[in-house]
């Protein structure tokens, strides 16, 4: 008897550290609610939860002290409800997204895309001074797909009306001029993030082969002027998708920079680690296109004003620093 006493005081004391650290995630679970762990301490909670069935089937093997069964019964009970019972519906888990995880992510990443938005503005810079200097080489720099005839050899009335197109089949042409670019756009967004595996070599060129598209356009458009009324035509959807377009490059960079820094973790840890959080931030950002296409979709084309274009894109630019800046603080631990 004394033998069979010792045993299971000392089968209690290896293990029950770990049982009080889930008693202590089940109580606050209970008691705030699931949202108020982060995603280490859930993952805690499934390790421990396991851990504590592995403990109660070892002790009912070996017909260990029947408080110790049936306080571990207990405990594995409460935990599997929480492991296994909780489920988050597709509307709490799209809000916990937006008002949480995605913002987190954009801060936590912010250093990698504050480096491509600099690479985008100088590369629109450089296309645009490029072509001031030789018109010529706007034919370099603008595929024909993507200039949709707004080209040097246009009028000044032609490229005006691309501007304002509203109906009949210009108006469709524009459309699928707009489905395009957001196509283009979309798919060099999520290459930059993909691109990343290659250590994010590619990041900087990608960025920088969009901005100069750009800049290309706004040298043309100066010279005719209607520098003014361009921007007006892109800003309001162009916010939206140019941020969405160097978030998804943040990603790429982040991954290639765990790559070639791993720091003291090992590379593969590393690279898993920094991928998961940035799939957060190319999840985001595939949003971000969808809302600047209904945009582009719906505003652009309805409102033909340049002053309400610019209204709108200023709302738009402030609306998006406000939630990257604001959004998920105060709730849980922010990893910014």
């Amino acid at each position: 008897m004394r033998e069979f006493a010792l045993r299971s005081s000392q089968f209690r004391a290896e293990r029950e550290a770990t049982w009080r650290e889930l008693e202590a995630l089940l109580e606050r679970s209970d008691s705030q609610g699931i949202a108020t762990l982060d995603a280490a301490e859930i993952l805690r909670l499934a390790v421990l939860y396991r851990h504590a069935v592995g403990s109660l089937a070892t002790a009912r093997a070996i017909s260990l002290d029947r408080n110790v069964i049936d306080y571990l019964d207990a405990l594995v009970a409460r935990a599997h409800l929480r492991v296994y019972g909780f489920h988050q519906g597709p509307a709490a888990a799209v809000s916990e997204f937006v008002g949480r995880t995605f913002p987190r992510a954009v801060r936590r990443f912010w250093p990698q895309c504050a480096a491509c938005l600099a690479i985008l503005i100088a590369s629109i810079a450089g296309g645009a001074t490029l072509v001031s200097r030789d018109v010529d080489r706007y034919y370099d720099i603008v595929s024909p797909a993507e200039a949709e005839g707004r080209t040097p050899a246009a009028t000044t009335e032609e490229l005006r009306r691309v501007l304002y197109r509203t109906s009949g089949g210009e108006a469709f042409e524009l459309q699928a001029f707009a489905a395009f670019l957001f196509t283009h756009n979309a798919q060099v967004g999520l290459l930059c993030a993909a691109s990343g595996i290659a250590a994010g070599a590619p990041v900087p060129y990608l960025i920088a082969t969009s901005g100069l598209e750009l800049g290309a356009m706004d040298a043309l458009y100066r010279s005719r002027g209607l520098g003014v009324e361009f921007w007006a035509w892109i800003l309001p959807h162009g916010i939206t998708e140019m941020l969405a377009l160097v978030l998804c490059a943040g990603a790429g960079l982040a991954i290639g920079t765990a790559i070639v820094f791993p720091g003291e973790r090992s590379r593969r840890a590393a690279v898993a680690e920094t991928g998961r959080a940035a799939s957060d931030l190319v999840l985001g950002a595939c949003a971000m296109f969808l809302v600047a296409g209904l945009i582009e979709g719906i505003f652009r084309q309805s409102v033909q004003a340049p002053g309400i274009r610019w209204a709108v894109a200023a709302a738009t630019a402030l609306s998006w620093i406000g939630y990257f800046s604001l959004a998920g603080r105060g709730h849980g631990r922010d990893l910014a």
